[in-house]
């Protein structure tokens, strides 16, 4: 059976040097830049990751897989619809998927 763990949430951040900025100041959390649209606090049991851009607009839970082709398909077979199949990004793969209630999520597997 494969394992799928919550561990990560990603915001957007429609201004993403201040959206860093804020969190710094307010909580003290440090970013590691992937690129110029994105960063992350790692090292926590749970990380924060922040994307720019304006979808999804809510937070998005971020789950981790060791084998995302069976979470995919897992997904599916739960009736979960997916928003975007596998797609590689810095650091692994990933797809994204909307919940009975429209939540969108995202499992992903580390390089």
């Amino acid at each position: 059976m494969s394992k799928i763990t919550p561990n990560y949430m990603e915001m957007k951040a429609t201004d993403l040097g201040a959206s860093k900025a804020f969190y710094k100041k307010a909580f003290g959390f440090a970013f590691t830049d992937y690129g110029p649209e994105y960063a992350a606090v790692e090292g926590g049991p749970v990380q924060i990751g922040l994307a720019t851009g304006e979808e999804p607009p809510a937070p998005m839970p971020t789950f981790e897989s060791d084998d995302l082709e069976a979470a995919l398909a897992k997904v599916k077979a739960s009736g979960g619809a997916i928003v975007k199949e596998i797609f590689a990004y810095p650091g692994g793969r990933r797809f994204e998927c909307l919940d009975p209630s429209g939540n969108r999520l995202a499992i992903y597997q580390v390089a």
